[in-house]
């Protein structure tokens, strides 16, 4: 008997975690269609209903989002922009079994992070920030929507991420480079591996979730300093490290308790042991970090 692929709609495929979805497994899995923004421009309600017409899909995963980070272009129409991409999508929900939301933990507003923040105190503050209130007013439909899931990921990373900007990387580069490790301030993150963050969202497309929104996130958060110290420990050089500003930022973590209960057989791959893996990557493909973007803090 032919098994047949599920069709998988990747939204954002040329960025980070679109980038890692495409070359993985799950490229090979399923059926993956990966549409660039001139095929499949999700501002635009027409093209949205246009490709749906041309297209039966399965599942959507949702990782298309205007940038908000420090290396972002352009700022302007943030909220209309991310907003308008998710309800164009969502409008079609009849049309597909289900979708995964590369959601945040942005949405508990960055004002009022605690540790190890639950699902759901999402709302109990509404976030300052446009990126933030985007996932607010986002979450509000899905959480009554019968087919839409919010997987909320705090520090994530991997291969292709923006090296100048992302932390782990950032050290990684440096290192490479014998430059100084340098950071703004001292906190305390969650930091998920892509590769299980792939195998993640593996078993969401194979399983009916429980609910609509989880912490995708580890078990345990470590800070920025042991971050360094471990890249620093895996390259074997005692180059220095400069905090800019003395004591702890709010610590930026959930609670998985959902998440491991539900899909216990989920694992994560020791902190350490990722790290290497990145760290041999970019010690790899050396030629592809410009040393001078690495002088300047952003």
């Amino acid at each position: 008997m032919i098994s047949i692929k599920k069709v998988v709609l990747l939204t954002g495929g040329s960025g980070f975690l679109g980038r890692n979805i495409r070359e993985s497994f799950l490229a090979h899995k399923y059926n993956l269609l990966a549409p660039s923004s001139k095929e499949l421009n999700l501002i635009d309600e027409n093209s949205v209903d246009n490709y749906f017409k041309l297209h039966k899909v399965d599942v959507v995963i949702h990782a298309a989002v205007k940038p908000t980070h420090r290396n972002a272009k352009d700022y302007s129409n943030l909220f209309y922009a991310n907003t308008r991409m998710f309800f164009n999508l969502e409008r079609h929900s009849d049309e597909y079994e289900k979708m995964l939301i590369i959601g945040s933990g942005a949405i508990y507003d960055n004002r009022n992070y605690r540790p190890k923040m639950t699902e759901d105190e999402y709302c109990r503050f509404i976030p300052a920030d446009d990126h933030g209130y985007c996932k607010y007013v986002c979450e509000k439909v899905i959480e009554h929507s019968h087919n839409i899931y919010d997987l909320r990921i705090f520090g994530i990373f991997g291969k292709y991420e923006d090296y100048s900007i992302r932390f782990i990387s950032n050290v990684i580069c440096k290192i490479l480079f014998d430059l100084p490790i340098t950071l703004k301030q001292n906190r305390n993150f969650d930091y998920l591996y892509i590769d299980d963050f792939l195998s993640i969202l593996e078993i969401f497309i194979e399983n009916v979730p429980h609910y609509t929104s989880y912490n995708i996130t580890p078990d345990h958060s470590i800070s920025l300093y042991d971050l360094a110290l471990l890249v620093r420990k895996i390259a074997k050089k005692n180059l220095p490290i400069i905090v800019g500003r003395e004591g702890m930022g709010l610590e930026y973590s959930g609670d998985n308790s959902r998440l491991k209960k539900e899909f216990s057989q989920i694992k994560f791959t020791p902190i350490e042991k990722s790290i290497q893996y990145l760290y041999d990557w970019y010690k790899m493909n050396k030629e592809i970090i410009d040393r001078n973007i690495l002088l300047v803090d952003k």
